[in-house]
């Protein structure tokens, strides 16, 4: 790895940030500002508290959209439901879904069921159930009920009987290429009725009944609603609400030759379980007629739908069918790799769950689709990390600083905050010894006026650290030209001579054997892993949009001790579905980086790899990765600092 380019770019933006926070304070509430004024920058030290003031949990339920769809129908007793398809991993605009359906019964004191559309067998797998199952409780929330679609494939089926009797469905032995062209192809050609739409019930019923006992192969019957050909919305015109599929269901077994389709059953599920608020995006408007009139037509209690707009982020790809090319052709580790927008990713990569919730709160609800940038996203999440998690020193490229003029055995224990903005966090001691470990980018063999770190002849301050440290002299690897090693003096004032305080303080980590520190680690830094905000867009589809610098890794980085109590005392913050059980591990394996497979864990609320956040000052937020071993640790660069946070 070239160890002269990393980070480096990103320590050059912090040089110039001194310059910018003197520029920003000159827009005080004064009508004619001093070039320097005081209070501004009072002013500035309290804007990140400002910033963070938490949004109400609730406020997308107390106004706007959903506040309308109560009043429309209030209830005693909310009942809602969250009906994924166990096809896939859930993504990050399936949160918007979990916290509107969970969180609308929950504000107003009903339940939720989690419910399995389990109706297509040839794409389910149970790994999906599993992992749907662990999302929904990741983000805090508990099922009232978990069901399944195929619990009511009977009860469906004599619906279905039921409503060919009573003139509402009849079976179609139509082509695919024929029903479109009955359908008007889709291109407002003049529609008109399958053939076998008039036949008579009892030959229908008896051809249904075919279809059930295996009679025949798939596509040469397929059950249709007589609905209306001639309406405008295209979900009414004589939608299929069985097909033949020759394939086991995981529940049911080889028990059904035929299975109902979601246009069929998920009105009636939702009439089953007595749901009140059918809560879902707005691709299922047209739905709502044809959900309406099913419950009318074979007389069930009808629920009320109503539809808001989806989550879309850009700068990504959340396709099913992408995300497996990219893991098929080993481009990620897995469907939960850290740069993927999977939520299983997301947790991987350390976001926290509540930082997902105030992400789509923050966003609010209504029936327009909502498309946003990951830079956004991003931002939400640094805001919230900022409150919840401690701040610890970390250094990625290390180097060893000699202080010559401190004896060999030289020892001090220093107390450092885990936060100086949330004194509850507590405090913890770090060694300062004779050799300390700065950061690679924080030293210019060649000094210039306008650099502020440390260089030979020119003191820095070392975060915490009484007195400043100045180099002295370096050495240098000849065969890679890399600084090895620098020496420098502890520059203590003799007394009674003032202390000069140095412009900037740097991140370091010392050597004390005693203490056991440093702790190394290795350190993933991602990116995004396409160039383009648009990644569908892109000439040669997504996979040429990629970018190849999505991931850095630093195999060498080295953190304070402090992170050992940060580990003992995890998760940070105790949140939502991570409160955990803390004297209780879970294994947390990785997801398998071929298959996707996830290895169960000993139990979902024990304390995860990625509930160990912290800030490393200076540096980004960070969270341990599920790779990390006894004897090896693995960070994830969970987001960057914000711009105007260059110092700790």
């Amino acid at each position: 790895m070239d160890e002269s380019k990393v980070v480096l770019p990103e320590r050059l933006l912090e040089e110039k940030k001194p310059a910018k926070t003197k520029k920003q304070p000159k827009e005080p509430k004064e009508p004619k500002p001093a070039k320097e004024p005081k209070a501004p920058v009072a002013k500035r030290e309290k804007a990140p508290n400002d910033v963070a003031v938490p949004i109400d949990p609730n406020s997308m339920f107390k106004e706007g959209f959903l506040k309308a769809v109560y009043a429309e129908r209030p209830s005693k007793h909310v009942i809602t439901r969250f009906p994924p398809e166990p096809n896939g991993y859930l993504h990050i605009g399936h949160s918007k879904a979990i916290a509107i359906n969970f969180g609308f019964a929950r504000y107003y004191g009903g339940d939720c069921y989690l419910r399995y559309d389990d109706t297509n067998p040839e794409k389910e797998e149970e790994k999906y159930f599993t992992a749907i199952l662990e999302m929904v409780e990741w983000l805090g929330f508990k099922p009232y009920k978990i069901t399944y679609s195929s619990d009511n494939f009977q009860k469906l089926y004599d619906l279905a009987e039921d409503l060919v009797k009573r003139g509402g469905a009849y079976v179609c032995h139509c082509s695919d290429t024929e029903v479109k062209k009955q359908r008007g192809e889709g291109k407002g050609l003049e529609r008109y009725s399958c053939s076998h739409r008039d036949r008579p019930t009892e030959e229908s019923l008896a051809e249904f009944r075919a279809m059930r006992d295996g009679k025949y192969k798939p596509r040469d019957a397929v059950l249709r609603m007589k609905q209306d050909m001639q309406d405008g919305n295209p979900q009414m015109w004589d939608l299929t609400a069985y097909r033949i599929l020759e394939a086991e269901h995981h529940r049911s077994g080889d028990k059904w030759k035929i299975y109902p389709t979601y246009d069929y059953t998920h009105c009636l599920c939702d009439s089953f379980e007595n749901i009140t608020h059918s809560l879902c995006t707005t691709e299922f408007q047209l739905s709502r007629v044809s959900y309406e009139w099913l419950c009318d037509a074979v007389e069930v209690y009808k629920p009320m739908q109503r539809e808001y707009g989806r989550l879309n982020v850009t700068g990504t790809v959340l396709s099913k069918r992408k995300i497996a090319k990219l893991v098929d052709e080993r481009i990620v580790r897995g469907w939960d790799d850290p740069r993927l927008y999977t939520l299983v990713a997301l947790r991987r990569r350390g976001v926290p769950p509540g930082a997902i919730l105030s992400f789509v709160n923050e966003l609010g609800v209504s029936t327009a689709n909502t498309n946003i940038q990951l830079a956004r996203f991003e931002q939400v999440v640094r805001r919230y990390l900022e409150q919840t998690v401690p701040r610890l020193m970390l250094v990625l490229d290390p180097i060893p600083v000699i202080i010559d003029n401190l004896p060999d055995d030289y020892l001090e224990e220093i107390e450092l905050p885990f936060s100086p903005k949330d004194p509850a966090m507590g405090n913890h001691i770090v060694p300062f010894a004779k050799t300390v470990y700065i950061d690679r980018s924080d030293f210019r063999e060649i000094d210039s006026k306008d650099y502020f770190r440390l260089a030979p002849g020119k003191a820095v301050g070392l975060l915490k650290v009484p007195f400043p440290i100045k180099a002295t002299s370096f050495k240098k690897d000849e065969s890679t030209g890399f600084v090895i090693e620098v020496h420098a003096t502890y520059e203590k004032p003799e007394e009674g001579t003032a202390f000069k305080k140095p412009k900037t303080y740097i991140q370091w980590v010392a050597s004390s054997p005693k203490h056991d520190s440093p702790i190394k680690a290795e350190v993933r830094i991602f990116s995004s892993l396409f160039k383009s905000e648009n990644p569908d867009s892109a000439e040669g589809g997504f996979i040429a949009d990629l970018n190849s610098h999505s991931e850095e890794i630093y195999p060498n980085a080295m953190i304070e001790t402090g992170l050992n109590e940060v580990r003992a005392r995890a998760p940070w913050p105790e949140k939502e579905g991570e409160k955990a059980v803390k004297d209780e591990k879970a294994d947390a394996p990785s997801l398998g980086a071929h298959t996707g497979e996830a290895a169960a864990t000993k139990s979902s609320t024990a304390a995860r790899p990625e509930t160990v956040r912290f800030q490393g000052l200076r540096v980004a937020y960070f969270a341990m990765d599920t790779d990390s071993v006894d004897g090896k640790i693995v960070l994830n660069r969970i987001v960057s600092l914000k711009e105007d946070s260059g110092k700790a």
